[in-house]
This record gives structure tokens, C-alpha cells and sequence, in this order.
């Protein structure tokens, strides 16, 4: 039983008790193959109700941390920088894995990797991963726009920076879409700013510049208020930037 226990498991990239009742028809069967399982290493318990298969061959367990990020909630998904790592634009992998969800949970470590909610009022632009089972991922226009409101909190400006000169194109309306969900004036003026100086790389229209920059208001905003003595103004964007940034 147990063999065949591990077997259909093993083919699930995470699985929960009820998983495990499914394959035995009982709970307490159940709770005793995991217990089993988990006893001879075959099993590794992530964080409450979360499990996966250890392959015996590599020791390590079956499940990547995307597929953990996504089987925290029902709802969640990966998003921000850990999204421009999915996606192949994030030049160093980081040992946090940000998720959003509609609902919040606890961070937690799980072999020296931080899942970390990072809170979003969007329900659109979550797509299914198409090569990989049980991952869903911001596409990669949201992905964009989350990472320029938030990237004091998922690795700062240079990074930032370096994820976006390997964006390839993007759809502007969908950047728009999200843009106006979000209805941030101050996320117009940085979004605007930093995306004009890729614009022909990612084949951005003077039309999406310009409906940017239409909606920045009058206030004078910080891009980042890290190098207090190295900034200049720019009036075009209303806006205080580091100098020698492009």
C-alpha cells in the first residue's frame, strides 16, 4: 500500500491529507500512510495541510517553489519579482517567493526559501502556467506594473531596472487596464517615466506615454527616496529621480 501510496502521490506536485484520504477511502488510513510516508523520508510536510513527495534519487522533494507558492490558498499565485523569474527576466534567483492572494496568510520558511504575501486589490491578470502544472503566474503586463508600484518591497530600483531591459513587448492595453484598476496617480507618473526609456524595445506607443502621462495630476512625487544627494528634478514627469539613472 505504501509503494502505491508513494506512486500516486507522487504524481500530484503538492498534496493535502484529503488527498491522501481520496487514495485510501478512509481518513484514518489515511493520516497512517502520510505518517508512514513521512517516517521513511518519502514525504516532506511544507507548512500546515501542505505536502510533497521526496524523490529518492535527488533527496529533494517533487514540488518547485512555485507550485508551493500556489497551493498556499486556493486563490494564490505568484507575482511581482518572483513573476519576472517565471517569466525569465530576473537575472538572479531570490530566496523569496512572493504571493498574492485574496486572502492573507502567515510568511513562512520551508528550506531556506521566504513565502511572503504581498497584499494586491486585482483579481485580473493571473494566468495558468502553460509548461508547468499547478502554477499560476501574473501575465506579463501586470507583472510590470506590480513590480513599479511595490519594488521597495521585492528587491528596490536596480533590480527593477534589470528585469525590465529584458522585457521583450508588451500590450498596452493591458498595462492600461491595469494601470486604471490600481487608479494611482503616482503609479501613472513612474510607470510613464521608466517606461519611456524602453518604449521601442517594448514596442510602446507615444499614444500610452502620453495617456501616462495625463493622468500624473499636479503633485511632485519621489521615484525613490534612497540617494537623498544624488537627484534631480524632472519636470517632464513631475518627478524627483537618482541621477545617471539610464
Amino acid at each position: 500500500m505504501e509503494l502505491i501510496g508513494y506512486t500516486e502521490l507522487a504524481k500530484l506536485s503538492v498534496f493535502s491529507i484529503k488527498d491522501v484520504e481520496k487514495l485510501t477511502n478512509n481518513k484514518k488510513t489515511g493520516y497512517s500512510l502520510l505518517g508512514r510516508l513521512i517516517k521513511k523520508g518519502l514525504v516532506k510536510k511544507i507548512r500546515k495541510k501542505i505536502y510533497s513527495c521526496v524523490n529518492p534519487a535527488t533527496g529533494q522533494i517533487i514540488a518547485s517553489r512555485y507550485q508551493i507558492a500556489c497551493a498556499v490558498t486556493p486563490t494564490s499565485y505568484i507575482s511581482h519579482h518572483t513573476a519576472c523569474e517565471f517569466h525569465g527576466l530576473a537575472n538572479q534567483v531570490y530566496y523569496e517567493v512572493y504571493i498574492s492572494s485574496a486572502t492573507k496568510f502567515r510568511d513562512f520558511e520551508f528550506e531556506g526559501i521566504s513565502y511572503r504575501y504581498v497584499s494586491s486589490k486585482l483579481n485580473s491578470g493571473v494566468i495558468e502556467a502553460k509548461n508547468t502544472v499547478s502554477v499560476r503566474v501574473t501575465d506579463l503586463e501586470r507583472t510590470v506594473i506590480d513590480s513599479i508600484k511595490d519594488f521597495r518591497k521585492i528587491g528596490g530600483l536596480e533590480e527593477l531596472l534589470k528585469c525590465l531591459e529584458n522585457v521583450p513587448y508588451l500590450d498596452e492595453k493591458k498595462l492600461k487596464r491595469y494601470l486604471d484598476i490600481y487608479e494611482i496617480q503616482g503609479l501613472y507618473q513612474k510607470t510613464g517615466f521608466l517606461l519611456q526609456n524602453f518604449m521601442h524595445v517594448m514596442q510602446l506607443s507615444e499614444e500610452f506615454i502620453q495617456y501616462c502621462k495625463n493622468r500624473i495630476g499636479e503633485s511632485t512625487r519621489y521615484l525613490t527616496r534612497e540617494n537623498a544627494e544624488n537627484r534631480f528634478y524632472n519636470n517632464e514627469w513631475k518627478l524627483v529621480v537618482p541621477e545617471g539613472l539610464f
